[in-house]
């Protein structure tokens, strides 16, 4: 795909959702963390629903710690995998009050030390938390860049290089979101909504499905 076409699509989809952000509920870079590192083999909603109830409770490290793992479970167990999840959220406050006087560090390196914490979700993290002109590559955005043609990779590490690469400053920060939105309600996995596309047009996709 030429420069072109690839300016096209982020002018279009800016034009059409200009403030595009996460549909994770959250008020502080340590809610954040939490409802990402929660996400993982799950939905957005189901994350919601579990940190509405949560949050208001213990919404910081001390107070989850104080809460405890056993009702940390609870709170969290509509959400799948939260036995594990539960103990590296409990393992991540404890880190982030013992090396980081409890707050939610701003670097890559540290973030992706705490437990449950990876590169997809220190991308995160820094993008929407901190303003970091980051790429969090998840199933949604590795399908889009791939089928689009937008910036093919094999794996999800060189479709986030390729993205970084290839994607205008002005529309660094903001590509990761319209990507994974556009990916989870538009360019679905098993039959992309092509006529309903706004990008459509620049998109190099062979198998366009219509409307």
């Amino acid at each position: 795909m030429n420069p072109a076409k690839r300016r096209l699509i982020y002018e279009t989809l800016r034009a059409h959702n200009p403030a595009p952000t996460t549909e994770l509920r959250f008020d502080s870079p340590f809610e954040l963390l939490v409802a990402v590192v929660l996400s993982a083999q799950a939905t957005d909603v189901s994350v919601n629903k579990a940190t509405a109830r949560l949050y208001p409770v213990a919404n910081t490290p001390a107070a989850i710690l104080a809460l405890g793992e056993a009702k940390l479970r609870d709170y969290i167990k509509i959400i799948g995998l939260y036995q594990t999840k539960a103990r590296n959220v409990i393992g991540l406050c404890q880190q982030l009050i013992e090396q980081h006087g409890g707050e939610v560090p701003r670097t890559r390196e540290a973030l992706e030390a705490l437990p449950g914490v990876g590169r997809k979700t220190a991308n995160v993290v820094l993008n929407t938390a901190f303003g970091e002109p980051t790429i969090a590559v998840d199933t949604h955005i590795f399908r889009v860049a791939n089928r689009s043609g937008l910036a093919p990779g094999k794996d999800v590490r060189q479709v986030e290089d390729r993205l970084l690469k290839f994607t205008p400053a002005e529309f660094a920060h903001d590509a990761h979101h319209w990507l994974i939105l556009h990916g989870r309600y538009v360019c679905k996995a098993r039959t992309p909504e092509c006529g309903l596309c706004v990008i459509a047009l620049w998109c190099e996709y062979r198998s366009k499905t219509k409307a």
